[in-house]
């Protein structure tokens, strides 16, 4: 989804020609025709990213909103709009609140840099203040990047969780953002000032579990030279999160769940149990379920941890974060690199919204990563995902049937998506490869098929990438009117991408 923009002007003409750029611009235009009804909206939470302001309007002109803003602690950037372009105008404006200023009638491209400054300058600053956050343990939810409606409900029930201590464990594959909902479990409860303290039980060797989480005695074993505390004793107050609890060997598990029960643990080698206030968030990538009946697992110990249990969906799952993630991992590496990166192209962007990301966020990230610091220009392209273009890219077509061989009612494996060739006609040339990308998947990781909203997305990828980003030529190809395909876009999060490259639509 793109990012949205505020017009707050009384007149209606400019207001739509503003309107018409910034949507050109590949933002999404919202419009107040008064400075009171811009007021409400932002006050009412409205997701608004970024403001452009009339100073002069009846009522209360823009002065008065960036004042009220400021007020109500309201920290969108505003960038005012001025007929006369008065020193003192704008003076007044910048020491009000506001991030730049345009002078009335505005050019597309002054108002297409001054909004892509605007904007990546509040992306770093919440960047730099959720680092801030993750630091001294007061990450919220409102610091978790995402625009999906399905991981929104996942944060709504992580949240009542917080306000509570009840035990919760967090399920889902690796990769998906696991510590961060635990870490704003903890930053929005009571005991967001005490310790947060995370341990990953996969990787500690199984010798030395049990004095890792509950502390040793000096002498308690060969190695020993010192007394240590241990993870409880660390976390006492405040959160200890168990992370790939699954992991735990079978003789941990009862120690565990002894010290779950009593709230108290004992240390190795020591004479008398230590009392100990931890509130448990646990983590795990394995069906602990299916662990259970396996006997790898205590099924009294599951049921200690699994008191509120929280699913976090795979990124596959909701494509609509991938857009919104890549703007946010490209602004912040960019700065970390010291790279002049603005942007993703429109090609670029359908492929890797059009991913499986079997590693999901982290495996996102990462991709980001390394294609900032191997972009050479303002912009990264499929170029610089070699790694994702070579994984997306399907055999020549005489050697892929069109209709798969498959028995009735088999699934394939989990993790593996069917897909379907767009064009059920072989190519004039039988031997030419499809572009990356030209497949659609029917079926999910689990073998269901997936619904009809995520193909038509999934096409709609396809169409920008194939097109290039000429979005006259995607909506007639498509057969379906511009402003339906902008409405599209929103859902996708491709508008950004696609409007930039629409500049020469006309």
């Amino acid at each position: 989804m793109a990012e949205r923009v505020l017009i707050v002007d009384d007149d209606p003409v400019a207001r739509r020609l503003v309107e018409n750029m910034v949507s050109r611009a590949g933002y999404e235009p919202v419009t107040a025709d008064g400075g009171d009804v811009a007021l409400a909206m932002l006050a009412e939470g409205a997701a608004i990213d970024c403001v452009i302001l009339d100073l002069v309007m009846p009522d209360l002109d823009g002065l008065g909103v960036l004042a009220k803003m400021r007020a109500a602690g309201i920290g969108v950037p505003v960038i005012v709009q001025t007929a006369h372009g008065g020193i003192d105008n704008v003076i007044s404006a910048m020491r009000a609140g506001a991030v730049d200023f345009v002078v009335k009638p505005v050019g597309a491209e002054r108002l297409t840099v001054s909004l892509r400054n605007a904007l990546a300058t509040r992306a770093l600053e919440g960047e730099l203040n959720r680092i801030k956050r993750s630091q001294s343990g007061t990450l919220t939810f409102k610091d978790i990047v995402t625009r999906s409606a399905r991981m929104l409900g996942v944060l709504r029930t992580a949240e009542k969780a917080a306000a509570s201590s009840i035990a919760v464990l967090i399920e889902g594959e690796s990769g998906v953002g696991k510590e961060l909902i635990a870490r704003a479990v903890h930053g929005s409860g009571e005991r967001r000032a005490k310790p947060f303290v995370a341990v990953n039980c996969g990787a500690i060797p199984e010798n030395l579990v049990e004095s890792t989480l509950f502390g040793h005695e000096k002498g308690a074993f060969t190695g020993a030279a010192e007394r240590h505390a241990g993870k409880f004793v660390e976390a006492s107050g405040g959160t200890l999160f168990l992370d790939e609890v699954g992991e735990l060997p079978l003789a941990t598990q009862v120690t565990l769940l002894r010290a779950l029960q009593e709230g108290e643990i004992d240390p190795v080698g020591g004479k008398k149990p230590v009392k100990v206030d931890v509130r448990v968030i646990s983590a795990t990538n394995r069906d602990l379920i299916a662990e259970v009946r396996a006997g790898r697992f205590r099924e009294d110990l599951y049921y200690r941890l699994c008191v509120f249990p929280i699913s976090v969906p795979p990124l596959r799952e909701r494509p609509e974060d991938i857009a919104h993630l890549i703007r946010h991992f490209l602004l912040r590496f960019a700065a970390e690199e010291g790279k002049r990166v603005r942007g993703v192209s429109a090609e670029a962007l359908a492929l890797l919204s059009g991913f499986f990301w079997p590693g999901n966020v982290r495996q996102l990230e990462n991709a980001i990563f390394r294609a900032v610091v191997l972009a050479e220009g303002d912009e990264i392209g499929i170029a610089e995902f070699p790694q994702i273009a070579a994984a997306a890219a399907i055999p020549a077509a005489s050697e892929t049937p069109l209709v798969p061989h498959q028995d009735a009612g088999a699934r394939p494996p989990a993790g593996i998506v069917q897909p379907l060739i767009l064009d059920t006609v072989a190519p004039a040339n039988p031997h030419a490869n499809l572009p990356p990308g030209a497949t659609l998947p029917l079926l999910d990781g689990g073998g269901d098929v997936l619904p009809l909203e995520a193909i038509e997305a999934a096409a709609i990828r396809f169409a920008i990438a194939h097109y290039r980003g000429q979005m006259s030529e995607v909506a007639r190809k498509l057969r379906i009117g511009r402003s339906t395909l902008y409405r599209k876009l929103d859902q996708l999060g491709l508008a950004a991408g696609a409007g930039k490259a629409d500049v020469a639509d006309g």
